[in-house]
């Protein structure tokens, strides 16, 4: 029957990437998924966050995976831009998660997913490393506020993993044996990589768990190899 038999589950940017690998996985285990995309709804519009939403009763589990990056110190990020990736980075966790809320009566879980970059510096990263840290830093206060509630509040922070947003790297053979050397496991990281790891704590298997920012990432948040 899977862990998820009975349960449904809302990932957003499901369509791709990491948010597609916990929709995938989550389904296999008897999950019932509900994919909120780009789309079918506009995670930083309240009216569209609530039109997708509204066809769902109940809600067991909540994946926010949706995210844009732009790559830039502050001073060269124009205001557009910054606007743009928080809209959706951070005020997208607060409006589905918000609306998710209200058909969690019966408890449940909440992973969002940050960046080990929350977690470490990486340089030309302004407004992407501001708005996933400000998602660690949600977390942990959700995690407080809805405990009694019976609703887990936790994240993941993943290192540089195949997605969308990473093709550039990919495609750059020694642009990505640079960074690969740059996690102690040796390699960047798959989807599923950060799916089993979000799955888990969707589960009843993380029952005590509450509050963490979970690095997913090959050892990168854990410092640098090379000798000093």
């Amino acid at each position: 029957m899977g862990r998820f038999a009975g349960k449904t589950i809302v990932v957003t940017g499901g369509a791709s990437g990491i948010g597609k690998a916990c929709a995938d996985m989550a389904g296999a285990e008897g999950a019932s998924v509900v994919v909120l995309d780009r789309h079918n709804c506009d995670v930083s519009d309240a009216a569209s966050v609530q039109h997708a939403l509204a066809p769902v009763q109940r809600i067991d589990g909540l994946v926010n995976a949706a995210g844009i990056a732009e790559r830039f110190p502050l001073a060269e990020q124009d205001e557009a831009g910054w606007r743009s990736v928080i809209d959706v980075n951070l005020f997208g966790v607060y409006l589905t998660t918000k609306y998710a809320l209200e058909r969690m009566s019966r408890g449940g879980s909440i992973v969002h997913i940050s960046s080990a970059v929350a977690l470490i510096g990486v340089r030309n990263r302004a407004v992407y490393t501001a708005a996933k840290g400000a998602i660690v830093a949600l977390t942990r206060n959700m995690a407080l506020d809805y405990a009694p509630k019976g609703i887990r509040v936790n994240c993941v922070c993943p290192g540089f993993a195949r997605t969308g947003l990473t093709r550039g790297i990919f495609a750059d053979l020694e642009k990505r044996t640079r960074i690969e050397a740059m996690h102690p496991l040796g390699r960047m990281g798959e989807p599923e990589d950060i799916a089993r790891p979000v799955l888990f704590l969707l589960s009843d298997d993380a029952s005590w768990i509450t509050g963490i920012a979970m690095p997913v990432d090959g050892g990168f948040s854990a410092g640098h190899q090379q000798d000093v």
